[in-house]
């Protein structure tokens, strides 16, 4: 073995606690990379094969009710590959065992031929039989939650006629890889459910025989989307079309896109800190090793080594940083990847959605962990070239220990000598002991990011469902209905407060940038259901002019004071250009709002309402959900504590589960920087500390010189790592913000003083650990060591 290596595995011996340390926190960065990249690489597998396999369309569009006849004119629009008309309502459900009403989505398939597009996928039982009337097949979520199994029956309220229908298959379909009700942005599949029937006897059930109220197309190679979605909306406007959309619009590929977004920012930011870290953890611990090595770099030089071969020997302790740090990363971003599939499979309804380890991303991340030390090595590698061997052979200089500026100004004057060393050696080092301080505050800094994140999701529960949703529960009509429909509503057990809406398909185009959303109409004094301002406090409804939700307001670069076009995609199909008055923030989905009486003389179509928010006496409630499920115009129930269940298990779940491996891989970088920190500042005077206790001084009081420059530099540290902490926090939380669900940044004081402990805690344990080296000296050693 050639003789440096020899020595590089005696070093490599020596420092291994320090090497090991660098190389975990370039694990931790590493390892999330790799999970998010390839998590990104699995989404984005199990979504493109689903949607091939399956034919999943490209284009949508939902109308009152077409001819069957009128799907041909579709299919010879230029550029249209294959069209599926279908047929899709929304019914309720009689489920035993459940107190809360049921609602669903029943979607036709052909009577004598597979459906073209948007095929479903059976996952146990069998196909429905040809022509058959009373089978059913039933979405996995739903069956799952509600555990049915084939050969089951369900009882579905289909026009009003209670229909008893026999299970024959569990299916996933790729319009619900996301199974969420209408109009809401959290799946609930304890209440909601998708359904399939054969064509023929769903048409006989709502009157709609050799009709269709929806579209799907499939377009052919050169097809440009936007033309074929203005043609949809044409030829579909007369037949009551609310709008064509593209795939980058459906609501459930839009939340797979938005996870792989999210991903997407998380692959970028976590990794860079983690890994700045550790190429500053690399620099310090390779600096330190160099200066204790002078006379050894000086000897090899007189020897004959050659510049290149003792750079590339310290070159060398970076690179096994490096495999160290890139096999553990890899290990640990393989484990932490399977356990979010599994997480994954809960929501996001894929056939086979498995994780993908990204070899591409592996070889990315030993690529950047490689740059990252080589650049923390590089400076120090570029002072062993130009150390001439008889400068090198000569022991530094002493140090001036003249009084610092804190004793020559006064307060520490009258300090302990053991603390006046400490300032003085602090300040004949300043590059060193800024470096320090750098560090510490960026052990603080990366602590407050997970707290965060936390903090942002409790805030998203309390105020998005205690603050602006106040309501118990809300029910939605069918049909929009006279107002005198609020009354039978406020005449249900229970209830003690009931406020109207109405809600419309619309679409605003300011410029070039258009967005298709609903436009809310509230009661100008509304109370269940609130606006709040950028502080969070709640404001009135104006009597004329749109709200729009912050997100909604960003994507159409709109402020107060602009006009918007509004294009409403149903009834009148009223077209008018209105103010924006206000700007609301709220934390998911997008929505306009206006002035409930405001909003029914814009459509012109008199006083009427889509539904109502209740609030229902808790003593009420099982009274109240029973003469609910009896109301015979009640289409849909949105229960409040069921949603906010829901987030949590969905989105919450997936945010606190990335926001706890970062919280744990922040604990593990902080402890190794202070750790390390510690270790470097014992190294570099272990000669001076013996020599203290050789004139006798104190154990005690040699620590107390060590202890003190850490603590005075923990201290310095720590304000700036707060600050620090909040730009990188800000940073990140806005990378996985989208237009589904938005996280606000919320900096508490106790999440700063999480970060306070944890560095305080990892400093004290790395100071009693260096301590304890200390009192274990052999002195006499350490005092030969440059002779």
């Amino acid at each position: 073995m050639h003789p440096l290596d020899l020595k590089l595995l005696r070093d490599a011996r020596a420092l291994r606690t320090q090497l090991f340390a660098v190389a975990l926190v370039m694990a931790c960065g590493l390892a999330m990379m790799i999970m998010t990249r390839s998590l990104m690489g699995s989404l984005e597998h199990a979504r493109d094969s689903y949607y091939r396999d399956q034919r999943f369309g490209d284009l949508f569009a939902s109308l009152k009710r077409a001819p069957s006849s009128f799907a041909a004119q579709i299919a010879a629009l230029p550029g249209v590959a294959a069209v599926e008309p279908s047929l899709r309502v929304g019914v309720t459900l009689d489920v035993p065992g459940l107190l809360e009403p049921a609602s669903g989505l029943v979607h036709s398939l052909p009577d004598r031929r597979d459906p073209l597009l948007d095929r479903p996928v059976l996952r146990a039982g069998r196909a429905l039989a040809l022509s058959s009337a009373d089978e059913v097949l039933v979405g996995e979520a739903f069956a799952e939650a509600r555990n049915i199994q084939p050969g089951g029956t369900l009882n579905l309220l289909l026009n009003g006629r209670l229909t008893t229908l026999r299970v024959v298959g569990i299916v996933l379909a790729p319009h619900y890889v996301f199974e969420a009700p209408p109009g809401s942005a959290l799946p609930d599949p304890r209440t909601f459910g998708v359904f399939w029937m054969r064509e023929k006897a769903l048409a006989e059930a709502f009157d709609l025989d050799g009709a269709f109220n929806q579209i799907s197309v499939l377009l052919g190679p050169g097809a440009r989307p936007a033309a074929l979605i203005a043609d949809l909306d044409r030829l579909l406007e007369p037949w009551g079309g609310l709008g064509a959309y593209d795939r980058d619009r459906h609501p459930g590929n839009r939340r797979v896109t938005d996870e792989i977004n999210v991903l997407r920012g998380l692959s970028f930011g976590f990794p860079l800190v983690f890994l700045s870290v550790a190429a500053f953890m690399t620099h310090s611990v390779l600096a330190r090793l160099i200066t204790l090595q002078r006379e050894q770099i000086a000897v090899l030089k007189a020897f004959g080594f050659a510049n290149s071969a003792i750079g590339f020997h310290y070159l060398k302790f970076a690179l096994l940083i490096v495999a160290a740090g890139t096999t553990l990363g890899t290990l640990g971003g393989f484990f932490l990847g399977h356990k979010i599939v599994a997480m994954y499979h809960l929501f996001f309804r894929f056939p086979d959605l498995a994780f993908m380890p990204a070899w591409g991303a592996i070889l990315a991340a030993a690529a950047a962990s490689a740059c990252s030390a080589l650049i923390g090595v590089a400076v120090t590698v570029r002072r062993i070239a130009r150390l001439a061997p008889a400068e090198a052979m000569r022991p530094e200089p002493p140090a001036d220990f003249r009084p610092s500026l804190l004793e020559r100004l006064g307060p520490a004057r009258h300090a302990s000598v053991p603390l006046r060393m400490a300032l003085r050696n602090l300040a004949r080092k300043p590059l060193q002991a800024a470096l320090t301080t750098s560090a510490l505050a960026l052990a603080t800094a990366i602590l407050v990011v997970p707290s965060s994140f936390r903090d942002g999701i409790r805030h998203v529960l309390d105020f998005q469902w205690d603050v602006v949703q106040r309501q118990t529960v809300t029910v939605a009509l069918q049909e929009p209905g006279p107002l005198r429909a609020l009354a039978d509503l406020r005449a249900l057990p229970g209830v003690i407060l009931a406020e109207p809406f109405r809600s419309v398909p619309v679409e605003l185009a300011a410029g070039p940038r258009t967005r298709r959303v609903s436009l809310n109409g509230l009661p100008a004094t509304a109370t269940l259901q609130r606006l709040t301002d950028a502080r969070g406090h709640p404001f009135s409804l104006p009597p004329h002019g749109l709200v729009l939700s912050h997100a909604l307001a960003d994507a159409l670069g709109l402020a107060p004071g602009d006009s918007v076009e509004v294009r409403v995609l149903q009834g009148k199909r009223v077209h008018q250009t209105l103010p924006v008055v206000a700007i609301t923030d709220d934390f998911a989905g997008t929505a306009a709002y206006l002035e409930l009486d405001a909003l029914n003389r814009f459509l012109r179509e008199g006083d009427r309402l889509s539904g109502a928010h209740l609030t229902v006496a808790a003593g009420q409630w099982p009274a109240f959900l029973t003469a609910l499920k009896a109301t015979p115009g009640a289409a849909g129930v949105m229960i409040k504590n069921s949603l906010r269940e829901s987030f949590r298990k969905t989105t919450a779940e997936s945010i606190g589960l990335i926001q706890m491996l970062y919280r744990t891989f922040a604990i593990i970088v902080a402890a190794g920087i202070c750790y390390n920190s510690a270790r470097i500042a014992l190294s570099e005077r272990t000669r001076e500390l013996a020599t203290l206790r050789v004139l006798g001084f104190t154990v005690r009081e040699v620590s107390i010189v060590l202890i003190g420059e850490i603590v005075l530099l923990a201290l310095v540290a720590m304000p700036f790592g707060l600050v620090l902490g909040s730009g990188i926090a800000a940073s990140i939380i806005a990378t996985v913000s989208t237009e589904t669900i938005r996280l606000p940044l919320i900096l508490t004081p106790a999440n700063y003083a999480f970060a306070v402990l944890v560095v305080t805690l990892a400093t004290a344990a790395s100071l009693w650990l260096a301590c304890r080296r200390l009192s274990q000296l052999d002195l006499v050693s350490v005092l030969k060591a440059r002779d």
